[in-house]
């Protein structure tokens, strides 16, 4: 009897290899003696699961009496111990000699020949084991046999109280002599350096802010002044050198508050501990991602746990904005101390060069061009603060270059996909490589990971290494409730697209349209984009699709997408006037018939217990094959690592000057929202003509006021500026109303994609208010200005009337005077005179500045 076979049929899956499965009936060379272990995990639904708790199930290869150490390691460690025989010696010493607390339970076929009741009840009734009995008679049939087994495990499982923690086992292995692979010098020494970091984190919030301070809130505050140093939305009416030169302040100002900072111990303890040498620096990375992991565990278990109480009482909003806020705050792993680092060697390069912190972390970009060469992933973009540290990934790159030389030519291959789709599995069983799995945590942004070419290989690519970069999840349900949400989605595909000689668009069937929103901003992006000089190559993989003839099947629905994506972009290259670009082909290189990928679900049945498909391997290694193929006829040569870095400098530049698609979900929301902008602007000029008209009319009103031209009855210019103001407030209500009448009109309307702008309504809507207030007071203070205007020319003309009267009376006293004299006067005598009067009189006059006051318009005195 074969116990490795009734354990797969226990555990119902072919962990353990035995004689009658495939190669199973090869001559044992090294087997016996050795443990396999396996583990039973519980989905949790009563009706699936075959034991209700995790089992860890241990299977010792040979026959015991040869391995008694093995056999002693296990008593000791396991809750029960299952002693599979054919024939059972009554004086076996080993069985009976044991002293251990462990159950033992006998399973004998006795179907066998050597098989011998007697000898099982000796050795029963000598080790009390007489309950403990099962025995595969030939009355019972397999499925009976192992239902008996199933039902003695369940009851240790349910009854056992103490269990035991596999690391725990390390110390009885040491006490029996067997060699522990922990024990080495190196991994100890990297173990007790990620403890030392990680025993100290009692509240990850508190522990990011305390020793993780850099790339916190001055990184992203620093973001934010770069992005706005290229877009300049909050430019307003000052001037944009001052408002350059003012943010370019802010940011040193911040760059000095971070080169300040001091170094925390925990970065001294990471940067130290990468700095061994390489054996000892991946031991101790893979710790650090042990006890990170195993702490978010923890903290995020607890905090779901608290969410789903307080979700039961409909009152409790505030405090689950609060545990939410913690659950998005909790996320710690590996790449928020690397993004540290960043930071830190950032600070230290804006200091002086003879500064002593600038010289003294000079090396860290070596290092970790060191560490990519060893396969761990490089964080490309910082998907908190959506920015890349350009300064030092652009170092980084050039160290690597310089360890590589002259062999630096690559090759980028992409990811882009929504959240859970499993682009990170698609990449790992592609090129065997591990992307850090998020165990509960949302992480953000894009990471980039170093593959080194085959000499077989090398000649088909005409490359060195090959770059894969996988970017975290887009769309994701925890950003949707960012206002900048669609931003940091477009600017990512965007940047990661343009890095790339070919991208998988990697598309579950239920997130297509979502997908279709990114590649549509993608293209719009790519147009408006003048460094943009490459044209990416573009794979569709459309994962959990298991019908055999889903290619020939899904025809109808690939025409349907590519017909969509050129819609798209014939309405981005219309609004960026680029008509020449008339499809989505013309953009990006994507042939729908080669193009598209059909793989069906990584699992047989349902996780975790599931054995993975071979038809989710087998599709997934036809496509690598493709993919290897199309980047072997590519044209364009591979980029060396320089390039390669100048180009990611370039574009991400590109990216940060885009300003206006990026705020929109999708291109046909840009066109639909471009559409209603025109429209809206000619209804504003309408209604401002219609204003401007009789602002013309009323100026002419005032002016005519007590003249024979005037028309109107009024004659007092407070009565008539109040009438005024009555009138147009009316006119303005009037004009309001049919503003936003044609607004409803439009929104009404059933083509146009008017439904994609359906939320902008009330932004529009509250624009035509104001623009009836803003008149409003515009009107107000032309008919003020009208009136005061009206008001100094009747002073003047009284003024001049009253002057002229003056004058006539001194020059008739003149005229009188010269008469009573009775002499016949010269010319030059009355000019004399004259002038002498004309000076004494305009002496006399007064031309002081009269200062009229709308709020009692009355006829002005001298």
């Amino acid at each position: 009897m074969s116990k490795s076979e009734i354990l797969n049929k226990l555990l119902s899956n072919d962990f353990f290899v035995h004689h009658d499965m495939e190669c199973g009936d090869t001559r044992r060379r090294i087997s016996n003696g050795l443990t396999e272990i396996t583990w039973y995990l519980p989905c949790g639904k009563k009706n699936i699961d075959i034991f209700s708790e995790p089992l860890a199930v241990a299977n010792l290869r040979g026959d015991i009496a040869s391995f008694e150490t093995q056999f002693s390691f296990l008593c000791q460690t396991s809750a029960a111990v299952f002693v599979f025989f054919d024939n059972l010696d009554p004086e076996c010493k080993l069985l009976t000699n044991l002293h251990h607390k462990t159950q033992m339970f006998l399973v004998g076929n006795q179907e066998s020949k050597c098989f011998s009741m007697d000898a099982l009840k000796t050795v029963a009734t000598k080790l009390g084991l007489t309950k403990n009995i099962i025995t595969k008679t030939k009355q019972n049939n397999y499925a009976d046999f192992v239902q008996g087994l199933w039902k003695k495990v369940n009851d240790v499982i349910e009854n056992t109280k103490e269990k035991m923690c596999i690391e725990k086992m390390a110390d009885i292995a040491h006490e029996l002599g067997i060699l522990v692979d922990e024990d080495c010098p190196e991994c100890q020494t990297a173990k007790e350096n990620a403890d030392a970091i990680t025993s100290k984190i009692l509240n990850i919030p508190d522990y990011k802010a305390t020793q993780l301070p850099l790339h916190g809130e001055i990184w992203k505050e620093l973001t934010i002044l770069e992005k706005e140093g290229f877009r300049l939305k909050n430019l307003g009416s000052e001037d944009i050198e001052i408002y350059k030169a003012g943010l370019q302040k802010k940011k040193e100002k911040l760059r000095k508050k971070q080169s300040s900072e001091n170094i925390s111990d925990a970065m001294t303890c990471f940067i130290s501990a990468i700095s061994s040498p390489g054996i000892e620096r991946r031991y101790f990375l893979k710790w650090m991602r042990m006890n990170l992991d195993n702490l978010s565990r923890e903290k995020l278990s607890g905090l779901r746990k608290q969410y789903k109480e307080k979700c039961k009482d409909a009152e409790n909003k505030e405090a689950l904005k609060v545990i939410d806020k913690e659950l998005s705050n909790s996320s710690l792993g590996i790449e928020h101390f690397f993004r540290e680092m960043g930071q830190i060697y950032e600070a230290s390069v804006s200091l002086p060069e003879q500064d002593l912190s600038h010289k003294q972390l000079q090396h860290l970009p070596k290092i970790c061009a060191g560490l990519l060469l060893d396969g761990f992933p490089l964080e490309l973009v910082d998907g908190d603060a959506s920015n890349i540290p350009l300064t030092w990934v652009s170092d980084v790159l050039s160290q690597l270059n310089e360890l590589v030389s002259p062999k630096n030519k690559i090759l980028v291959v992409t990811v882009l996909g929504v959240q859970s789709t499993g682009k990170s599995t698609l990449l790992n069983t592609m090129f065997g490589v591990q992307f850090a799995v998020s165990s509960g945590r949302c992480t953000r942004g894009a990471f980039m990971l170093l593959i080194r070419i085959n000499e077989d290989v090398k000649k088909d690519l005409d490359c060195d290494f090959m770059v894969i970069i996988d970017t975290e999840g887009l769309k994701s349900a925890e950003l949707a409730q960012l206002d900048d949400s669609h931003e940091h989605d477009n600017e990512l595909a965007t940047l990661v697209v343009g890095l790339s000689d070919i991208t998988i668009i990697n598309i579950a069937m239920e997130n297509s349209t979502q997908m279709k929103d990114i590649l549509q901003i993608v293209v719009h992006a790519f147009l408006r984009m003048k460094e943009v000089g490459k044209k990416p190559k573009c794979q569709f993989v459309h994962q959990n699709v298991s019908d055999v003839s889903a290619n020939e099947n899904t025809q109808r629905e690939r025409k349907l997408l590519l017909d969509q994506l050129n819609e798209m972009t014939q309405a981005a290259a219309k609004m960026e006037k680029k008509e020449k670009n008339t499809c989505f082909t013309d953009v990006m290189e994507y042939n729908p018939e080669t193009g598209n990928w059909y793989i069906p679900g990584l699992w047989n049945g349902n996780p975790p217990m599931a054995p993975v498909n071979a038809g989710y391997s087998e599709a997934v290694y036809q496509f690598k094959k493709n993919i290897t193929q199309i980047l072997g006829n590519c044209e364009s040569s591979a980029n060396d690592i320089l390039k390669f870095k100048e180009w990611m400098s370039s574009l991400w530049r590109a990216v940060k000057h885009e300003n206006f698609i990026f705020s929109f979900r999708n291109s046909l929301v840009a066109d639909a929202y471009m559409k209603l902008c025109t429209e809206f602007n000619k209804w504003q000029w309408d209604f401002k003509e219609s204003i401007y008209k009789w602002i013309t009319y009323a100026e002419t009103t005032i002016s005519n006021l007590g003249t024979p031209a005037s028309k109107s009855k009024i004659v007092d210019m407070r009565e008539l500026i109040l009438s005024l103001k009555s009138e147009v407030s009316t006119k303005l209500m009037e004009l309001e109303k049919e503003l936003l009448e044609k607004l409803k009109n439009y929104f009404e309307q059933k083509d146009g994609h008017v439904h994609l702008v359906e939320r902008y309504k009330e932004d529009f809507a509250n624009s035509a208010r104001s623009l009836r207030r803003d008149m409003e007071n515009s009107v107000y203070s032309q008919l003020t200005a009208a009136a005061e205007i009206k008001q100094g020319q009747t002073e003047v003309q009284k003024i001049k009337e009253n002057h002229t009267k003056e004058i006539e009376k001194a020059v008739c006293a003149l005229i009188d005077e010269c008469r009573k004299k009775n002499i016949q006067m010269r010319d030059e005598e009355l000019n004399q005179e004259f002038d002498k009067m004309w000076k004494e009189t305009v002496k006399k006059l007064s031309f002081s500045k009269q200062v009229p006051k709308m709020s009692s318009p009355v006829s002005p005195t001298t």
